[in-house]
């Protein structure tokens, strides 16, 4: 049988290349249903990009919403199977407020959970699988996966105050890169320097695995974030590859309500905004009653409407060629 991917809009083609890089790693088809029960999204209105959420009342008289996000609808249906590790993508609509617009908008996205059994293998895994598919959908444009470790962050910062008001504005700052911000904050609250110092440090550490995660054990050693630090190394040596277009950034955050650990996103030239966002969100698990651990990722492929209309699709081309071709599709 011949295949003609002239008949596929780009947004499929990205779709199926997609599908086929996470159905080649193992991951199986997750299907969802478009609305929820409002309560879901109301209890975790911190979790989401924002509050606004369309509702309407079923038949029955229950309220329901649109889904605003995949995660939390996934998790509340999947079974909590802690000892088995479960595969998992996904390709859904979201229904969120556009903040170019400020009007509802219907958002594709797609994405991949491992949840379960989710150890240090499996956060290697999905970071592979996000940086390939950075390297699908960035067509002929240059990309890039920024990494961090919520809970070496967190670490420091829970040893340098008790205010919870003074964490959460320390973990802001890092998020802006403000150094002149925390230094004055420490100042302010009589922080020692030697811990002030040791946080601004962690947000100078950018580049490549190869490169920085020497530094970043120097720095951790004999602190909090020692043990938490060694894993994360442990977890970035195995992606260690001069062509990989992965760096080391601790800017990078999230609400340590849901996420720890290892968080990450993804960026292609041109584009002023994440494409893909993801990480390791076992808090989330135990806020929904769930003992499994689970990390992912989601890439927004509204977002890569801003390439230009006229860039190339090599990569999504070349795939596309080899998975015809493998799976006998030229006859």
């Amino acid at each position: 049988m011949q295949y003609d991917q002239n008949v596929l809009t780009r947004t499929e083609r990205r779709i199926f290349a997609l599908r086929t890089l996470y159905s080649r790693a193992g991951y199986r088809s997750y299907r969802m249903r478009k609305f929820e029960d409002y309560d879901l999204y109301s209890r975790n209105k911190d979790f989401l990009l924002s509050d606004r959420v369309i509702t309407f009342t079923d038949t029955n008289g229950r309220l329901k919403a649109l889904k605003p996000d995949v995660t939390l609808s996934l998790v509340r249906n999947l079974k909590d199977r802690p000892d088995e590790l479960q595969r998992l993508y996904y390709d859904e609509n979201v229904y969120r407020v556009s903040e170019r617009t400020n009007t509802f908008k219907e958002i594709m996205q797609m994405g991949l959970e491992c949840i379960g059994a989710a150890d240090n293998d499996a956060v290697a895994e999905v970071l592979d699988l996000a940086e390939k598919s950075l390297a699908l959908v960035a067509e002929d444009q240059d990309y890039l996966l920024k990494v961090s470790d919520l809970d070496i962050m967190t670490l420091l910062i829970d040893d340098m105050t008790d205010s919870k008001d003074m964490k959460a504005e320390l973990l802001k700052l890092a998020g802006e890169k403000n150094l002149h911000g925390i230094r004055d904050l420490c100042g302010r609250n009589d922080v020692p320097a030697e811990k002030c110092a040791t946080l601004t440090a962690l947000l100078g550490i950018y580049g490549a695995p190869e490169q920085t995660l020497p530094e970043l054990e120097e720095l951790c050693r004999g602190t909090v974030a020692e043990a938490e630090s060694a894993e994360m190394i442990s977890v970035m040596r195995e992606l260690t590859d001069d062509s990989r277009r992965i760096v080391i950034d601790f800017s990078v955050t999230g609400d340590t309500s849901y996420y720890n650990g290892v968080a990450f996103a993804g960026y292609i030239e041109g584009i002023p905004e994440p494409v893909l966002v993801g990480g390791r969100y076992d808090m989330l698990m135990r806020r929904m009653k769930k003992r499994s651990r689970a990390i992912g990722f989601a890439v927004y492929l509204d977002s890569l409407g801003m390439l230009g209309r006229n860039a190339g699709d090599r990569a999504i081309d070349e795939f596309f060629s080899n998975t015809v071709r493998d799976e006998g599709g030229e006859d």
